[in-house]
């Protein structure tokens, strides 16, 4: 098996008021151009509005969640009336029918008490807390324990952004990866064309997962992959930053060391050390090294996710 550059369709949920979609409880939308303009570019998006999915109207009584934050109530503010049991068994109805969609990620909207998914409000005795989660968004986190998940108003933080993005296209080469094969020595492969994506992230899991990839053929293969799958999921879920990112180009590096000149490893040394400082966008010793990748025709880095993580169109990697 080669593995692609190159994936098959990357279908994203995404909180229908997001695209567009007039569905809020006040008729109205909350379009998110990045979403739509941007990542629509490369994601096949998945509406879910749940709130009009389990029957409610547009436009309709604002709600909240009530009582205890790890099993909130779905109360109407005005009316309070409770719509929790219509809410839940929509969610299950959904998320059996998401199965079947190969979802790689879901964007959520925040502070919906269906959708929301970090810090919802939830009232106690009239007094709102942000402790909660939207009914919704933790069917589905529940359901899709691996799925990377993020709320719209996060992505706006550059390394949230990347983060959630990189684990979805990596999500995506996963599934296509079980799809196509899943031989011994298929997942070497898959494995050694990680490798530095993952120590990038975190080196600790790295080594967990060679020492479970070592010891694969003494396991049942569907134990193998199960691991290795939520390995290599939370792995990534992990930040890569500035300082694993330098140690990462540092490693690359050493795979030129009989072919760089004396003047080319100056010149790398210094761009890696301004990228540690926080002087230049991991762009460009990133640019440099892949110079050096098709000048030397180094195979073995050609074959390395962490060079070509994403589209270069997202720019995910241009910021300091």
């Amino acid at each position: 098996m080669t593995i692609s550059m190159e994936a098959s369709v990357i279908a994203v949920g995404v909180s229908s008021c997001l695209l567009g979609e007039k569905v809020r409880y006040d008729g109205g939308h909350k379009h998110d151009h990045y979403i739509t303009h941007t990542l629509g570019r490369f994601f096949q998006f998945i509406p879910v509005c749940p709130e009009v999915g389990c029957g409610m109207s547009i436009p309709r009584e604002a709600m909240r969640l009530e009582g205890d934050p790890s099993h909130p109530r779905l109360v109407t503010n005005r009316t309070h009336i409770d719509l929790t049991d219509q809410m839940l068994a929509y969610c299950q109805t959904r998320v059996d029918e998401l199965e079947k969609e190969d979802l790689c990620g879901f964007i959520f909207k925040k502070d919906s008490p269906s959708s929301g998914l970090y810090r919802v409000k939830v009232y106690n005795q009239g007094v709102p807390a942000k402790t909660g989660r939207g009914l919704f968004a933790d069917a589905v986190v529940q359901n899709f324990p691996l799925l990377p998940v993020e709320e719209e108003g996060r992505l706006y933080d550059m390394n949230i952004r990347e983060n959630f993005i990189e684990r979805v296209f990596a999500y995506r080469r996963w599934k296509d990866f079980l799809r196509a094969g899943r031989s011994m020595g298929e997942l070497v492969e898959f494995h050694t064309a990680h490798k530095l994506q993952v120590m990038a992230h975190s080196p600790q899991l790295y080594r967990e997962m060679g020492k479970l990839v070592a010891e694969g053929k003494t396991m049942e293969r569907a134990e193998l992959l199960e691991r290795y799958q939520e390995f290599f999921m939370r792995s990534l879920s992990f930040h890569a930053t500035v300082k694993k990112n330098s140690d990462v180009l540092m490693h690359i590096m050493g795979y030129f060391k009989k072919e760089l000149t004396r003047e080319e490893k100056t010149e790398l040394l210094e761009v890696i050390r301004q990228y540690h400082d926080r002087l230049i966008p991991l762009i460009v010793p990133l640019t440099l090294l892949k110079h050096y990748v098709s000048k030397y025709d180094q195979q073995y880095l050609k074959k390395q996710f962490y060079l070509n993580p994403h589209p270069q169109e997202l720019m995910l990697r241009n910021h300091v």
